[in-house]
């Protein structure tokens, strides 16, 4: 009879009923010891320069600090400051809208281009990197290229003359009612062929027999791309929307080098109010807690957007 507890095979290693044997555990552990030697590198990098300033940074939301002296403790006092600020409203109402512009136009004009050029081999290669090079240039120089376009002088007014508008032209970007939406237009110009590049290498992966069978079916290129096309696409517009809206959100530098909040404060956004603190007014607390109010305003528009383009079960 054989044992009941212990099954015994010829050259086989004992095994117990519902485990595993100790050469089997002993492997395990030893693939993940491996696993986590490849990933330490990147997650001590991650740690020190990503979690670990986050965590210094909620710390420091929690103190009177001028960045010099010995800092005292705020309690809540920078939160409660940065919630009465007058300030805070209207800059955060501009990257709202400011949203518009660096992720929901450029989101339709790459669907828009990806249904044009689906299927289209010839001038790809180039036509991508022409829509995709704002990606590559700095925002500083993106930004100086954008103030010397729409200056009196500049090009957009020059166009403008040229075709009888005359009385158009301005310097857009110190137009009170017309600056956010200059400023606006320079990011759709920025993340359109982000967007572009995204939708169409989504495009290239869908089965063509689902195509085929829409024609069958009597389906024309509209009912082509909102049957096949839009519904696969569902990932990369959830990657886009997420990093355009947040590009939105957390602007700085284009701002900074365009308007710098002008005029009259109405380009103001969320990270220019941060660096004023920290820099112009040398209030480390306060700028410290407002980059807490912005990442977490950028946690919840980031979770609305994932929830809203999840596929239903």
């Amino acid at each position: 009879m054989a044992d009941t507890d212990t099954a015994v095979l010829p050259g086989r290693t004992p095994v117990r009923p519902g485990g595993a044997s100790p050469v089997r555990r002993r492997g395990r552990r030893s693939r993940r010891l491996i696993a986590l030697l490849y990933i330490a590198p990147a997650a001590l990098v991650y740690l020190g320069f990503a979690i670990w300033p986050a965590i210094h940074t909620v710390y420091l939301s929690f103190l009177n600090w001028d960045g010099i002296l010995p800092a005292t403790w705020a309690g809540f006092d920078n939160y409660r400051a940065i919630f009465t600020d007058s300030m805070l409203g209207p800059s955060v109402w501009h990257a709202i809208v400011l949203i518009l512009f660096f992720a929901v136009i450029p989101c339709a004009l790459g669907l828009f281009m990806t249904a044009l050029l689906q299927g289209t081999t010839r001038g790809m290669t180039t036509f991508r990197v022409i829509f995709f090079l704002p990606q590559v240039l700095p925002l500083v120089a993106v930004g100086i290229t954008w103030r010397w376009l729409y200056n009196d002088e500049g090009l957009v007014n020059q166009g403008l003359r040229a075709i009888g508008l005359d009385g158009v032209t301005r310097a857009w970007l110190g137009d009170y009612n017309l600056a956010l939406i200059a400023l606006g237009f320079i990011g759709t110009w920025a993340m359109s062929g982000l967007c572009m590049v995204l939708f169409l290498a989504g495009a290239q992966k869908i089965d063509t027999s689902l195509y085929e069978a829409v024609a069958i079916d009597g389906g024309g290129p509209v009912r082509r791309f909102f049957a096949v096309t839009l519904p696969a696409l569902r990932g990369e517009i959830t990657i886009a929307s997420v990093i355009t809206t947040i590009a939105a959100l957390a602007s700085f530098d284009l701002v900074f080098v365009t308007t710098n909040g002008g005029p009259a404060n109405q380009t103001t956004v969320p990270g220019l109010l941060v660096y004023r603190l920290a820099f112009n007014e040398s209030n480390i607390g306060g700028a410290a807690a407002l980059a807490v109010v912005l990442t977490l305003v950028v946690i919840v528009f980031v979770t609305a957007i994932r929830r809203l383009t999840r596929e239903k079960p």
